[in-house]
């Protein structure tokens, strides 16, 4: 180009360095028609062949996502309405097992009641029991005493039994009867 300013200089004609020559256009024109219809027909279709492939996996990906979004939201609310089923089961559970609780403490309570009632009886009856044993083993004892005691004193012997019997109950009533004045 330098080569063509200093002849187009010579000849003293004005170049102008801005305005190319023609024969450079008409080249630059069937070069750039050339790579144009190039790429027109096989580097545009590839690529568009790739971003349809790109659309279409990302549109399926959303799609996927969309789906598994939908699921994990219904396994969440399965999940939840499990959970508050659980939860009030477990309630039910510990309300069962309370209102048994408290039926084994009543009966334990009613068994004890029972069983101290029964054994409080027994021991009376057993107390009465010894006690008269105790007061017929007295009153032979007391009357044995009373008959040596009243022969000692008279001085003679008395051995009709149903006269010391009559001396001994009336004695052991006297004794009662002091005994209930006393209190």
């Amino acid at each position: 180009m330098l080569n063509a300013l200093v002849i187009a200089a010579e000849e003293g004609e004005a170049y102008n360095p801005l305005f190319p020559a023609i024969y450079d256009i008409v080249w630059s024109a069937v070069c750039f028609v050339v790579i144009l219809f190039v790429f027109w027909k096989v580097a545009l279709p590839k690529m568009q062949a790739l971003l349809d492939q790109r659309a279409a996996a990302i549109e399926g990906n959303i799609a996927k996502a969309d789906e598994a979004q939908r699921k994990a939201e219904a396994a969440l609310e399965e999940y939840t309405a499990q959970l508050a089923e659980a939860r009030k089961e477990a309630g039910e559970i510990r309300e069962a097992a309370r209102e048994d609780g408290k039926k084994i403490v009543t009966e334990a309570k009613d068994n004890a009641a029972a069983e101290a009632a029964r054994l409080t009886a027994a021991a009376h009856s057993q107390i009465e029991a010894e006690r008269q044993s105790a007061l017929v083993s007295l009153r032979s004892e007391v009357g044995t005493l009373a008959l040596d005691l009243a022969g000692g004193v008279i001085g003679e012997t008395l051995s009709d039994d149903a006269k010391a019997q009559a001396v001994v109950d009336r004695f052991l009533a006297d004794l009662e009867a002091s005994e209930k004045a006393a209190k």
